[in-house]
């Protein structure tokens, strides 16, 4: 079941396993079963340039409801730090930065791509760099916490 974990102990390893799956069901139910399909809309919105929707949202963040831009930003960051938790637990392969920092990006590039295709959500650039900023943060406490060489 587990590839190089950095746990020895079986049930550890089987419980990190378990959030790993809560986690993965929960983001499943925030990214694509929200109900806000974007089928029915005659313009179907996407961002491909990196930085644009992070810098609407900073410099004309009076423009918006504060709820909007909060949770566009740190609710991207936020939602996203348990992977950097779960992905260096679960395999040493990911205590690297750049292993880790590279499946990652892979992972949210195929979320996004997958809200593209079935227009559930939008495709944004700004969502992958603000995921991987969570991510990242998560992995920094996660190799704070248990001493990992970044």
């Amino acid at each position: 079941m587990f590839r190089n974990p950095f746990f020895h102990n079986k049930y550890i390893n089987i419980v990190i396993f378990a959030g790993c799956l809560v986690y993965a069901l929960i983001m499943i139910k925030l990214l694509f079963l929200r109900g806000d399909s974007y089928y029915y809309r005659t313009a179907y919105r996407y961002n491909l340039v990196p930085f644009e929707t992070i810098q609407q949202y900073v410099l004309h963040r009076q423009d918006y409801n504060p709820d909007t831009w909060v949770k566009n930003l740190l609710g991207n960051i936020i939602l996203f730090i348990p992977l950097g938790v779960i992905f260096p637990l679960l395999s040493r392969r990911y205590l690297r930065v750049l292993p880790f920092t590279r499946i990652v990006v892979l992972v949210l590039l195929t979320v996004e791509l997958i809200q593209l295709f079935t227009r559930v959500g939008s495709f944004d650039v700004d969502d992958i760099i603000l995921n991987t900023f969570g991510a990242l943060i998560g992995f920094g406490a996660t190799a704070t916490l248990v001493s990992i060489p970044i």
